[in-house]
C-alpha cells in the first residue's frame, strides 16, 4: 500500500515530466537502468548464485556485481554476455 508521500512524489514526477521533457528524458533513462538491475539480480538469483559465485564465474569481484544490479550504468554487451552464460542464460538484444 502507497503512503500519502510516495503518492505525492508520483504526482510530483508526473507532473514535472509533463512540464520538463528534459527531466522526462533523464527520468526514463534512470528508470530503465534500474529495470536493467533488477533484471540481473533476480536471474541470478533464480540461478541458485550468489554475487560472490557469479563473480567467481565471470572473472570479477563481488562489489562490480553488486554495481551492476544496483547501477547498471554503461555495462558493455561483453559483460552482459559473460553474466548471462554464467547464469545458464542467453544474452538477448533487441530494437524497439
Amino acid at each position: 500500500m502507497k503512503t500519502e508521500k510516495l503518492d505525492d512524489l508520483d504526482r510530483y514526477v508526473a507532473d514535472r515530466m509533463k512540464r520538463d521533457p528534459e527531466f522526462a528524458d533523464a527520468y526514463e533513462e534512470e528508470r530503465r537502468e534500474w529495470e536493467l538491475g533488477q533484471v540481473l539480480a533476480k536471474a541470478r538469483e533464480r540461478a541458485g548464485l550468489t554475487q560472490e559465485a557469479l563473480a567467481r564465474k565471470i572473472g570479477t569481484t563481488r562489489s562490480a556485481v553488486c554495481r551492476y544490479e544496483r547501477q547498471p550504468t554503461n555495462l558493455t554487451l561483453s559483460t552482459l554476455e559473460k553474466v548471462a552464460r554464467a547464469m545458464g542464460r542467453k544474452l538477448v538484444v533487441k530494437l524497439a
